[in-house]
């Protein structure tokens, strides 16, 4: 690394104290959000005589002549010539896309962070990038080549990838399409597959870190991550693009815009597929997209932009993190097999599983900017999303073996689906135990289900006393039968985002707006299958009491794509309840700039109202069955100043305080009733972040320190006291006032040479809680669990601890070097280190009130466990060829993980290695992990005409 760094310098040393010719040519390249382009090429016409432009899309350029033409040019975009005349500075030049879907983008609300400019952490990639080097990796993972910033797969299953920014997970971090938020607004969750078209649109994708500049009356700890898509654009043109890869992944995309009509009209569209059998085995996925985008500009004074985007898709998935000693138990020599998926079998011959996800999200935005005069502007944009869909999973047990028990798996620990629909239907399957007995009357249970074999749910009903007869031993017991059944999480979501801005003279600007969103979540659960029984019994819905439930639903793509279905008409089962959520606010921000500093101060207050509607738990005659709105005021204040030195150095710091309303689970956090959390208390962020940068003709580097104090987190955990004796019970505990100390440093650099371009990225964190927390158990009944006649108490003793879930550690070199004209290969290598188990239960953490002083002490001092670091190289090699028509065709191959390293990329647990304990690279093989994916490929050509 000493030598590199050496080479670096020397190398540097002779590129900036070359000088070529006589007449100095300097300008600006941006594109057409007037965002920097960095690497755009500017040729005087008719010599080779050339230069690139650095980061901040500045060039230099000495020529031979007095006069003459310089053409530029940027992949994507149209060429661009300007005259010059002697020593000259060309100002700003500003070039078109010429790429479909890639022209113009939405604008609108978005807080688009400006180089040089706007005073926080950010990072921007473009479209070309997505395109070309995602390949079949998940949309977030593009970000991983960002400071701070992890992205994995998680389960493996497609779209099933997360993304934590700072340590924060994307439920504390803001995600925007075209200044829409898409962050689920009851638990904050963003669903990729649910946007898995979206790198086929995107223009550009935007991170920043921190609290940002970002102007929503609610905001977020982590970051925001701005996606900025492709609308109805001026150019006619279209697209085709097939890849295929490992695993039998295939996708296909075509596109095509009208380009502007003399009406002011124009419409894009984008249609695609992709499916494959997935990497993780038992994730066969398919999935489609589908974009439209509908321009109309009437005048220079006004544009409407509407935009339909949806992602219908199934996959299978890996929903449960297996055990490492699972892992090496299924696989080869002592080697784990990371491919190991405990969810999924065979049912006559045919993938099927008890783990998987399918949904329906489209969306509907239409986007208005309205040029009032020279000085003001209104921009607003409308959206409607209407959601369908859920999880797949399993519901009862065979002789007391749930679905992923491992007496009903085969030696290769698939589970024996055909085995369950024999003992289902009543044949005997000697290894499962005593054979199935149908109903025989007599247990409170209806007349007409005589002699049928009757499945149940996994736990017993809380409206027992009111069946007469009631006998749980053929509703909820060791022999109730496994169902296969469908948890559904669909919603109505609206929302309005109107920012008004306006300049107060030639430095100063005003903005202020509105953001007002209504959201209804409807969950229930559904069965997909009886698998062998004749029927289903439920004893969950206290208007309902002895349902007998026969109705199944294929959880496939044709049943989610009608997304206006009543789901007042399926049947349900286990549960069925409303959330409600009402968001609305006011922002406003004043910004200062002249040519040296620019700086703001945004301020925001906000009301957030949460209901609950039970269904299955009240009567309907019952007033509590609809719960009253809970409202909660919430705020920020948060500036920036960012000072230009000269045209190399600049320096920035922000500063920010929110008070932030906890998500729809710490409102109502029991699951079966409408109760409301008596300690209800506002989340306290304190962000704190400076920044450097530097820049100059070849090369940039940006620097950023930060710290972030979140207080008075809300979490749920639960414990199982009395274990294995016959008055176990399982208990859950609200921990209220958690705090979590997020600080850190962040580098990112870039250097050209010639045609090498060569990138670091690098972050060392520490993110440690700040408090140890107690509370109280309550168990299904909610009521305080009780030990010899005592409220059974927990303090987990957090603090010092380190935060898990993500990486304190992060490194990336990458290389990306110029062939030939159209021929270019890339290489990186990404580093993960200090990576911490991601569990916070009382078992590892946690001593009870009961507990002997020796494991109060022996709890104090278990630490969170560290996994094992590793390094990741991916590479690509890409290929363009344009025709003579402004056409082209494109290749690409990417390889990830190229020397197939074995890796664990999160654990769900935080268990010890001990004396004794089996253990695998240190960690104890209790441990419940996820492994990253091995070496995958993929190859595509890209036609655009």
């Amino acid at each position: 690394m000493k030598t590199f760094k050496n080479v670096l310098l020397v190398v540097l040393f002779f590129v900036t104290a070359t000088v070529l010719g006589q007449t100095k040519i300097t300008g600006t390249v941006v594109d057409e959000m007037g965002e920097p382009l960095p690497g755009a090429n500017v040729v005087v016409k008719g010599t080779t005589n050339g230069s690139a432009t650095d980061f901040d899309g500045k060039f230099i350029l000495n020529a031979s002549s007095e006069s003459g033409v310089v053409v530029v040019s940027f992949v994507g975009y149209t060429n661009k010539e300007v005259s010059f005349s002697g020593t000259s500075d060309l100002g700003t030049i500003a070039l078109e896309p010429s790429n479909v879907l890639g022209e113009v983008i939405i604008t609108g609300v978005i807080d688009v962070a400006k180089d040089r400019e706007t005073p926080v952490a950010v990072s921007t990639i473009k479209a070309e990038e997505i395109q070309e080097k995602l390949g079949s990796k998940e949309f977030p993972e593009i970000l991983n080549t960002t400071p701070s910033v992890y992205a994995t797969k998680q389960g493996g299953g497609f779209g099933d990838s997360r993304i934590n920014i700072r340590g924060f997970d994307q439920r504390n971090t803001a995600v925007m399409i075209n200044g829409m938020p898409v962050n689920d607004m009851e638990n904050g969750w963003v669903y990729w597959s649910n946007w898995a078209g979206l790198s086929d649109v995107t223009s550009a994708m935007q991170v920043q870190r921190g609290l940002g500049s970002s102007k929503l009356a609610i905001s977020s700890v982590g970051g925001t991550i701005n996606v900025l898509t492709s609308s109805a654009d001026k150019k006619e043109g279209g697209r085709v693009y097939a890849s295929v890869g490992n695993d039998n992944y295939l996708k296909t995309t075509v596109s095509y815009n009208t380009g502007l009509l003399e009406n002011g009209m124009s419409v894009s569209a984008l249609f695609g597929r992709t499916n494959g059998d997935g990497y993780v085995d038992g994730t066969e996925f398919e999935g489609y997209s589908y974009y439209l985008a509908f321009g109309y500009r009437p005048n220079d004074n006004h544009n409407l932009q509407l935009t339909i985007t949806g992602a219908p898709q199934r996959h299978n998935q890996r929903g449960f993190a297996p055990s490492i000693a699972t892992y090496i138990q299924y696989g080869s020599n002592g080697e784990p097999n990371r491919r190991y998926n405990s969810d999924w079998g065979y049912r006559n011959g045919k993938e099927d599983t008890f783990s998987g996800n399918f949904y329906h999200k489209p969306v509907a935005s239409l986007n208005w900017d309205w040029n009032i005069n020279d000085n003001s502007k209104l921009s607003t944009v409308l959206y409607a999303s209407l959601g369908r869909g859920g999880s797949v999973g399993s519901l009862g047990r065979i002789n007391g073996a749930r679905s992923y028990s491992d007496d009903l798996k085969n030696e290769n620990g698939l589970i024996r689906f055909d085995d369950i629909v024999a003992w289902n239907s009543g044949q005997s399957v000697p290894d499962f135990g005593d054979d199935r007995e149908g109903y025989t009357g007599g247990e409170g249970g209806p007349a007409s289900i005589q002699g049928q074999f009757i499945n149940g749910n996994n736990s017993n009903t809380p409206h027992r006393n009111l069946i007469p007869g009631y006998d749980r031993n053929w509703r909820y017991s060791a022999e109730n039968g496994i169902t296969q059944r469908s948890s559904m999480n669909s919603h109505n979501w609206f929302g309005v985002i109107s920012n008004f801005n306006t300049e107060l003279n030639e430095n100063l600007t005003l903005d202020f707006g509105v953001d007002l969103r209504t959201y209804k979540g409807i969950h229930y659960r559904r069965l997909v299958d009886l698998m062998g029984a004749d029927a289903y019994i439920d004893n969950d819905d206290i208007n309902n009491l002895g349902n007998v439930v026969t109705e199944t639903y294929e959880p496939s793509i044709s049943n989610i794509l009608n997304v206006f279905s009543n789901v007042d008409d399926e049947v349900k089962v286990d549960y069925y309840n409303d959330g409600k959520v009402n968001w609305m606010g006011g922002f406003t921000q004043l910004e200062y700039k002249n040519d040296d500093i620019s700086a703001f101060i945004q301020a925001a207050v906000s009301r957030q109202g949460f209901k609950r509607i039970d269904y299955f738990n009240y009567l309907d005659s019952d007033p509590e069955q609809e719960s009253d709105w809970q409202n909660l005021w919430g705020g920020n204040v948060k500036g920036g100043l960012n000072w230009n030195i000269n045209e190399e150095h600049n320096i920035f710091g922000n500063a920010g305080f929110y008070s932030k309303q906890p998500l729809f689970d710490a409102v109502f956090p029991n699951f079966n009733d409408n109760n409301v959390n008596e300690g209800l208390t506002n989340e306290k962020i304190l962000g704190l972040e400076i920044g450097y940068g530097f820049r100059h003709e070849n090369y940039s580097v940006n620097l950023n320190l930060y710290r972030t104090s979140w207080k008075d987190r809300f979490l749920r955990a639960s414990a199982t006291f009395n274990r294995g004796q016959a008055d176990e019970v399982r208990g859950t505990a609200n921990l209220e006032g958690v705090e979590q100390v997020h600080q850190g440093v962040e580098l990112d650099a870039t250097a050209k040479f010639g045609n090498l371009t060569v990138s670091l990225m690098g972050s060392i964190a520490n993110y440690e809680y700040g408090a140890d927390v107690t509370a109280t158990y309550f168990d299904e009944a909610n009521n305080p669990v009780l030990v010899n006649g005592q409220e059974q108490t927990q303090t987990l003793y957090l603090d010092g601890k380190k935060v898990g879930d993500a990486p304190q550690t992060t490194f990336r070199l990458g290389f990306d070097y110029k062939i030939t004209e159209g021929l270019r290969f890339d290489i990186s290598s990404f580093y993960v280190g200090n990576l911490y188990g991601g569990g916070i239960d009382p078992e590892s953490f946690g001593a009870s009130s009961t507990d002997s002083p020796s494991d109060i002490l022996e709890a104090k001092n278990r630490q969170t466990i560290q996994l094992p670091g590793y390094a990741l190289i991916d590479t690509g090699l890409s290929y363009k060829y344009s025709f003579k028509n402004n056409s082209s065709i494109g290749l690409r191959l990417n390889v990830s993980n190229l020397t197939d390293e074995l890796y664990i990329s999160e654990s769900d647990t935080n268990i010890e290695a001990n004396a004794g304990d089996n253990t695998y690279r240190g960690i104890n093989t209790n441990n419940r992990v996820y492994f990253g994916l091995g070496r995958t490929w993929n190859i595509g050509v890209n036609y655009t005409f």
